[in-house]
């Protein structure tokens, strides 16, 4: 425990991977990259940068003194130039050449577009993880019969299986969503304070071909391929707003299967894991809550939100440039890539651990089965030469009858009442032979099959694991 402050992201539910790549070290690391890279184009293009000017400044990367750099800020409250000024008390030889060129944001924006694009690339390994699981999950109970709902009420059989196909698919669309993103996020270059590049032009005499290869040059060393048409001084926000709605995206699906296993397990039909030694309640001992689902949906409430900075961030910004972006940026794009990692983490563990009480799934069904094979039943009464709608009037009337005995505590006798019924022609036997679960699941496990069979090549190459969760 510290007295300031921390983020619960960092200190209870991001992964080690993610805390490291938005770390401060992370981050000026990469500035100072940057300023390596743009010093070895500089040389390569014949600007008075030399070699052992980029090799000195290479050699100091990491030994980022970060007293220096606080007390240089202080003073001329800019954080580039406090760290433009750091760099050059270690590497001595290449101080007049650091930034040659250069304006803030090919630091700072660049940097973050390395980092957003890393994040999301190890945000997407961990989605392909929760698929997995679930398409092993879906597989394995792809023809178990299971109440459906809607509305939240009794309706029509499915499968398990099927079910959880119904998540699989909102978080395969996740995936198209963060490939996207990945595609569109392209390099700044160094284009100068409003994107002209026309100090670059001055520094090369005019020679505007120049100007292309620095900027290829560099995008290169970073793993790049594609570089913004045109820019003023930062990259266009909406890059920002794309990657948030992805990772809000990735929360929507989340949430809908947390929320969908957390009423599940009030009826005990699925669970979440329990450890042997986990306190559901610390007055209700004999409490199981599902806590890693409730803290799915939690987290993801706040990724939502935290999404909409972006698009208000994007509208507003004037012209070329306004700072009014900056301060807002430093905290809704790194919590957001924090909090979908935590997320995915916990959504990991779920879907690895989901267990079904199939006893009580099989007891649901044929609780609600007489119902639901009504339809059948009214066919089957058909052929033997009732009235159609007459035996409709019949089960809607028993129906009735059979629900309120059923509210009042009582054991479902529909069967019963409608086999009393002497114009329904059929026997208690007779339909009970028709209450069959599988004969009402239609084609859930073709289903479940068929889009198991479409998602496998997406995990080639996805190891089976689970994610610690934390606390």
């Amino acid at each position: 425990m510290t007295d300031t402050y921390e983020s619960p992201l960092s200190t209870r539910y991001a992964s080690d991977y993610m805390l490291k790549l938005f770390s401060s070290d992370t981050r000026y690391q990469t500035w100072r990259k940057l300023w390596v890279a743009l010093a070895k184009a500089e040389n390569a293009l014949g600007l008075p940068v030399s070699k052992e000017q980029v090799k000195e400044l290479s050699e100091h990367i990491t030994d980022i003194d970060y007293d220096v750099v606080a007390a240089r800020e202080k003073e001329v409250r800019h954080d580039v130039m406090a760290h433009v000024y750091a760099y050059g008390k270690v590497a001595p030889s290449a101080a007049g050449i650091i930034h040659l060129g250069a304006t803030s944001c090919y630091v700072t924006d660049n940097a973050d577009l390395v980092i957003y694009r890393d994040g999301l690339r190890y945000l997407r390994g961990e989605l392909l993880k929760v698929i997995s699981n679930l398409c092993e999950f879906a597989d394995k109970y792809k023809a178990m019969p299971t109440l459906g709902y809607t509305h939240y009420q009794p309706a029509q059989l499915v499968t398990v299986g099927k079910r959880a196909c119904l998540w699989l698919q909102d978080f395969v669309s996740d995936l198209n969503e963060i490939d996207f993103a990945i595609e569109n996020v392209k390099f700044l270059g160094c284009r100068g304070t409003t994107g002209t590049e026309a100090s670059f032009m001055d520094l090369f005499e005019g020679n505007g071909k120049k100007c292309e290869k620095l900027n290829e040059m560099i995008a290169k060393d970073f793993g790049f391929t594609e570089i913004f048409d045109v820019q003023g001084q930062t990259y266009p926000r909406k890059v920002d707003s794309r990657i948030l709605n992805a990772l809000s995206s990735v929360a929507q699906s989340c949430y809908r299967m947390a929320n969908d296993i957390r009423l599940l397990q009030h009826d005990r039909q699925v669970e979440e894991p329990f450890e042997k030694n986990q306190i559901g309640s610390s007055a209700m001992a004999y409490k199981r809550n599902p806590m890693r689902s409730e803290r799915i949906c939690s987290l993801a409430r706040y990724l939502m939100a935290d999404a909409l900075n972006a698009p208000m961030t994007a509208c507003t910004q004037w012209l070329e440039r306004t700072l009014d972006d900056s301060a807002n940026r430093r905290i809704s794009l790194p919590e957001g890539f924090l909090c979908c990692d935590a997320i995915l983490r916990l959504a990991q563990n779920v879907t690895d651990g989901l267990h079904v009480n199939e006893k009580i799934v099989e007891k649901t069904c044929n609780d609600y089965l007489p119902f639901i094979a009504t339809e059948n039943l009214m066919m089957e009464a058909v052929k033997r030469g009732g009235d159609r709608q007459e035996l409709h009037e019949i089960i809607r009337r028993c129906s009735m009858e059979a629900t309120a005995k059923m509210k009042n505590g009582e054991e479902c006798d529909l069967l019963a009442r409608l086999a009393a019924e002497k114009s329904f022609g059929l026997t208690e036997d007779e339909m009970k032979k028709l209450l069959t679960p599988s004969l009402y699941i239609g084609r859930c496990p073709e289903q479940v099959t068929a889009m198991i069979k479409k998602i496998k090549p997406l995990l080639k190459g996805v190891a089976k694991e689970s994610a610690e969760i934390n606390l």
